[in-house]
């Protein structure tokens, strides 16, 4: 924090207690204020952290700020939760004693991040294994299911959590988190069944409607639409632009799997929560005798199938009431608004009961489960308190009176706790303690809790009293009752002013934190929280086992009355006071920027009254009761060791004597200071922020001695570093050139190896060796054609190319015969004519002794066409001198002499089909030959030149005839299409289908 102090007029201070007018409020609200402006939203007061909702990301809780406050003093890096949750975990591995952080605030002031940010700092920063990875992972996934059942949209927050929420994470002996225990407080299951206009229900209900499978829904018996269910529709809020119910879902069911629910658990309860949704939509209509009679058999079944019962007992037990009257049970029939009574009851009962299951089932899965159970038992405890902050609406009921007794008893530790450490501090450093006078809320807590005369105990009485106890008559018992208590007023009892803001039905308690109007509406009810018997028998023969784990048999025969919402809230409560009174508290303050939910905005009056009610400017009096500052002697040595000759730049001696030099050197008064046995105190922030400008100012005469001999430095190694760098870039351009000329001799030896080899191999068939060289030769020849143009259209001369290039003459006659009538000529003009397309090896050697060694001129494999079924045949085509041969592996198929080769024809698609034309002079002749090449421009050039038939070949369009043999004819019909396709028509033809290439 002293690193910061220097910054303070632009910022604030980092700390409350330092500053100088520390009993206004306006003071407090205003260094809020600095400091929320420049996104800074956490600040001490002393060790309690101050935290502002931002309402937006901010780039502060990254790996990288995690590491900043690893292991660093608490006061030497700028407030963070982070800090907080370090110094927790740095207390209970050196000190051995159990901690517990304790989150408050009203709802949206961001405690249940602020718990989340302290989960995930212990996640990243402890030691891990592979047991613990686990165990850290369902401590993170916790939260998001627990969000789920637990949290809802309301007026102040769009995911307000709706219990209370008590965190153990337990660490080993080496400081790694290895297992959890969550306790829940006060479930809101009057949200259950009706919301506030603008509110919602828990989210699980939305978030299974939204992103549930199709599937899913249709086993549940649900439709994707939250407006057909009476449960959901009482806010009149289903959607929330900042809520996206789907992808929360997914999230859901994969932080479910993470937890160890396995997909029978996951199904099971959904059920439950389907039913919960089916259960809203019974509704009821009166029968002749004004009894309730079920008017909606189907939802019934499908409640009776998700909660697996018996459909006619849970009907029957909808709209009768079991009582036992001189040992005989009766069965009572309900009006319709006892059977809605008792219908809500049910949904409440089984939801509640549910979400205690879910977390016993959570508890289970974080449980330690390591083979070293005796190095638990030296486990320590990090607690994590997320508990509801005071609540302030409009309307108030019974579960904000639990809520605001809650705050109070926790405001009562907080102070008591803060004075007891504050005591302890002063008294272990041999300095006298002033007593502080400060706001004692035990006079609250009391109207509240003491036995026979507070309000819980009313409430009690009159619920299990005999009669017809009713709301009115209990508001009646606390007029009578508690009518001279000060922090107590109803209408009756107020003055005329109070009257005008005080309805008849209301009650006032003036709390730590201001005046809360009550309505005693529904207080009964909801202390009672009664499930009638027979519904509770229904479901403990339930055959879904959740529900069967949440309904207790043993409930049906315990003949003692189970104790009332209040009193079993009030005895959670004192249990948890008795686990944080054991455990080394740490405090973190949420404060609500604004009601709107937005970004940079901040409203003064809800922030001053949320600063009362937490007791903030109450704690900095605490604080400030004696000295406003005080630091270990090392650590204040450490910072302004350089303000004094004698301590500059080191002191010998004892940390204590320095530091009293050092004072004595800057002329602190006695009254300015104490000096304990460990620490220094300093009473003003004005003494110190004086040392701050001090050190100031040292610092900057230091920079400048520092500088000017820096400067001096800098000259003498910039002179050196150019010298290196001229000797580092010679030698570097030396290693170029030498490199390049290396390069240049290797390519010049290579470039003349293949020139040699390829001279050698210049009259055999192209082949690796010659390419090079027969390239080179061809490129040649055509340059020299280029520079050497004939002067004149006259001049018909052409130079004779080498033996290498005479398939340069091919390519002109494949161009006189095909240029622009053969679709798919262009691409063949860059590709070479070789001298055959089958090497000797391939040709089968009785073939060529059958040919008595005559020289093959060109040899290419082709496909025949039948010329009755057009099927098509794998064949070779063999040129000689003389004629052309069809050959079948080892056989001799047909010769067709050129001098009885009439004519070819060819279309002028892409396809690669033509037709050899042979005269029929006999009946030996087999007629015309249908054959396929994939080099069709290359073998029809080849064939012209060996058999003179230039000017015989015909390029078709449409269709080509031919002879099949004793004057039978065939015909080809071509046409353009997307892809090539051959094959025989129902009219008999072959026809043949080519993709256009080429526009012509």
């Amino acid at each position: 924090m002293e690193s910061a102090l220097t910054a303070r007029d632009r910022v604030g201070v980092q700390d409350f207690v330092l500053l100088e007018n520390y009993t206004s409020e306006a003071a407090f609200i205003e260094n809020l204020r600095k400091r929320f402006k420049e996104n800074l939203i956490y600040t001490y007061i002393g060790s309690v952290l101050v935290s502002v909702n931002p309402y937006k990301e901010l780039e502060i809780y990254s790996k990288q700020h995690m590491e900043r406050y690893r292991g660093v003093s608490f006061y030497e890096v700028s407030p963070h939760i982070y800090a907080i949750a370090d110094n927790s975990y740095r207390s209970l591995r050196t000190e051995r004693k159990d901690q517990c952080i304790l989150i408050s605030g009203e709802s949206g002031a961001g405690k249940t991040e602020a718990s989340k940010k302290i989960l995930q700092y212990y996640a990243v920063t402890c030691p891990a294994s592979e047991q613990v990875e686990t165990v850290k992972d369902r401590l993170l996934q916790s939260n998001p299911v627990l969000e789920a059942f637990g949290n809802a949209k309301t007026l102040r927050n769009d995911n307000s959590s709706r219990f209370g929420k008590y965190m153990d994470v337990q660490f080993d002996y080496k400081g790694a988190p290895v297992g959890g225990h969550i306790l829940n407080y006060l479930l809101e299951k009057s949200r259950v069944v009706h919301q506030n206009h603008g509110e919602r229900n828990f989210h699980i209900f939305y978030q299974l409607l939204e992103g549930g499978e199709e599937d899913l829904l249709r086993r549940l018996g649900l439709e994707r639409n939250a407006q057909n269910y009476q449960y959901l529709v009482k806010g009149q809020c289903a959607r929330v632009s900042s809520i996206n119910d789907k992808s929360e879902w997914k999230i859901v069911r994969k932080a479910l799997s993470v937890i160890n629910f396995n997909d029978d658990d996951v199904e099971e309860l959904l059920s439950i929560v389907a039913s919960v949704l089916h259960l809203g939509n019974v509704q009821f209509a009166k029968d002749e005798q004004g009894n309730a009679q079920v008017t909606t058999e189907n939802q019934i079944k499908y409640l009776a199938r998700l909660l697996s019962v018996d459909s006619t007992v849970l009907r029957e037990s909808l709209i009768h009431k079991k009582i036992i009257a001189k040992g005989e049970e009766l069965n009572s029939p309900l009006n319709q608004e006892q059977a809605a009574y008792a219908r809500d009851a049910l949904a409440k009962a089984i939801y509640g009961r549910t979400f205690s299951w879910l977390v016993r089932k959570i508890n289970k899965s974080l449980s330690y489960k390591g083979a070293d159970m005796h190095s638990l038992g030296n486990a320590s405890v990090i607690g994590l308190l997320d508990i509801y902050g005071f609540e302030v609406f409009q309307h108030n009921s019974f579960e904000q009176f639990c809520i605001n007794y809650c705050n109070e008893k926790l405001q009562q530790l907080f102070i008591e706790l803060t004075l007891k450490s504050e005591q302890e501090e002063y008294e272990s450093e041999g300095i006298a303690w002033e007593p502080v006078q400060y706001f004692n809320n035990k006079i609250i807590c009391d109207l509240v809790e003491e036995k026979y005369k507070g309000i819980i105990s009313i409430l009690d009485e009159e619920c299990l009293r005999p009669g017809e106890a009713t709301d009115w008559t209990f508001l009646e018992k606390l007029e009578d009752t508690v009518k001279n208590h000060p922090h107590f007023v109803t209408h009756k009892l107020g003055d005329q002013k109070t009257r005008k803001c005080l309805g008849r039905e209301e009650f006032r308690l003036l709390h730590y934190a201001g005046e809360v109007n009550y309505s005693v509406k529904g207080f009964l009810d909801k202390n009672n929280d009664l499930l009638f018997r027979n519904l509770k028998e229904v479901m403990c023969n339930s055959g879904n086992p959740i529900v069967h784990q949440c309904f207790d048999r043993s409930e049906l025969t315990d003949k003692k009355r189970p104790e009332t919402a209040a009193t079993q809230f009030k005895n959670s409560l004192a249990q948890l006071m008795e686990i944080l009174m054991s455990k080394e508290p740490s405090y973190v303050r949420c404060i609500k920027p604004n009601d709107a939910k937005q970004a940079a905005r901040f409203d003064e009056v809800l922030i001053r009254h949320q600063v009362k009610y937490l007791g903030l400017i109450e704690n900095v009096r605490v604080r400030r009761a004696g000295f406003a500052y005080r630091r270990k002697y090392e650590i204040f040595l450490q910072r302004y060791k350089s303000l004094c000759p004698e301590t500059w730049p080191n002191w010998d001696g004892r940390a204590m004597d320095g530091v009293a030099v050092l004072v004595k050197s800057l002329g602190y008064k006695p009254e300015e200071y104490k000096m304990g046995r460990t620490k220094i105190f300093i009473r003003f922030p004005k003494t110190l922020f004086a040392t701050e400008d001090a050190l100031e100012v040292r610092k900057q005469s230091i920079a400048t001695f520092l500088q000017s001999r820096w400067r001096g430095y800098h000259q003498r190694q910039k002179f050196l570093h150019m010298k290196h760098s001229a000797i580092q870039i010679q030698s570097w351009w030396r290693g170029t050139v030498g490199r390049r000329k290396a390069a240049k001799r290797k390519w010049a030896v290579e470039v003349v190896r293949r020139f040699v080899k390829g001279f050698i191999y210049r009259n055999q068939p192209r082949c690796p060796e010659n390419e090079y060289f027969l390239d080179y030769i061809r490129y040649s020849f055509l340059m020299t054609l280029h520079r050497n143009m004939p002067k004149s259209v006259l001049d018909q001369s052409w130079p004779v190319p080498p033996p290498s290039l005479r398939e340069l003459e091919q390519k002109v006659v494949a161009s006189e015969i095909f240029k622009d009538k053969k679709d798919n000529y262009p691409q063949s003009v860059p590709r070479l004519f070789l001298n055959t397309r089958l090497g000797n090896d391939e040709i089968n050697t009785k073939i060529l002794q059958q040919l008595e060694n005559q020289a093959l001129t060109y040899a290419v494999p082709v496909v025949k066409y039948d010329r009755k079924g057009y099927k098509p045949r794998r064949r070779q085509l063999l040129l000689s001198q003389n004629a052309a041969y069809l050959i079948e592996e080892a056989k001799l198929k047909q010769r067709i002499d050129y001098a009885n080769l009439t004519g070819i024809s060819v279309s002028s698609l892409s396809d690669n089909l033509f037709v050899l034309h042979v005269k029929c002079e006999d009946n030996k002749q087999k007629g015309d030959v249908v054959l396929q090449s994939d080099h069709v421009i290359e073998t029809l050039t080849k064939l012209a030149i060996v058999a003179e038939k230039f000017n015989n070949i015909n390029i078709n369009q449409g269709s080509i005839k031919f002879t099949v043999g004793q004057g039978k004819e065939g015909i080809i019909d071509f046409t353009a299409g997307s892809e090539l396709l051959i094959a025989k028509a129902k009219n008999g033809h072959l026809s043949v289908v080519a993709p256009r290439l080429n526009s012509r």
